[in-house]
């Protein structure tokens, strides 16, 4: 399975923000969209992705302050990235590796979504069902055969 799989499954909204944006602005827009992440774009380039494990790093820090810090002060600089046809299971290795939950999907220099963790985990969960399935309906098939003999 690759990477694009996923995306085609999850859909292709897309969700970012600039560096100069304010955590608070930011925050706002994950809670409202019910997203983990969010990559950073300035210029039409990529240049970080904010997640909410930096953002409640950053709150912690700054106390009351944390509202009006820019994003670029919060975001992972340089995040890893992936390519649509990067291959589902050594991406969740380099996820656990590395620790980097969410990983931009760039073809080139055009951002085509974000995979999460948990992304990565349904898809692999759901093609070991389908095959479990598969191999149940083989293993059947067998056996009727085999009886009807």
């Amino acid at each position: 399975m690759k990477v694009r799989e996923i995306l085609a499954v999850k859909g292709n909204a897309l969700f970012t923000v600039s560096p100069a944006a304010t955590l608070k602005e930011a925050v706002a827009t994950m809670v409202q969209e019910d997203i983990g992440s969010l990559v950073v774009f300035d210029g039409g380039r990529l240049v970080g992705l904010l997640t909410f494990r930096e953002a409640l790093k950053a709150i912690a820090q700054a106390g009351a302050a944390w509202e009006q810090r820019p994003v670029r002060e919060t975001m992972l600089a340089a995040p890893m990235t992936v390519s649509p046809d990067t291959e589902v299971e050594p991406l969740r290795e380099q996820m656990v590796r590395v620790h980097q939950r969410y990983f931009p999907v760039m073809d080139g220099e055009t951002l085509l979504g974000v995979v999460s963790f948990h992304d990565v985990a349904k898809a692999v969960l759901e093609e070991q069902s389908f095959e479990n399935r598969a191999l149940k309906a083989f293993i059947k098939g067998i056996q009727d055969e085999e009886a009807s003999r």
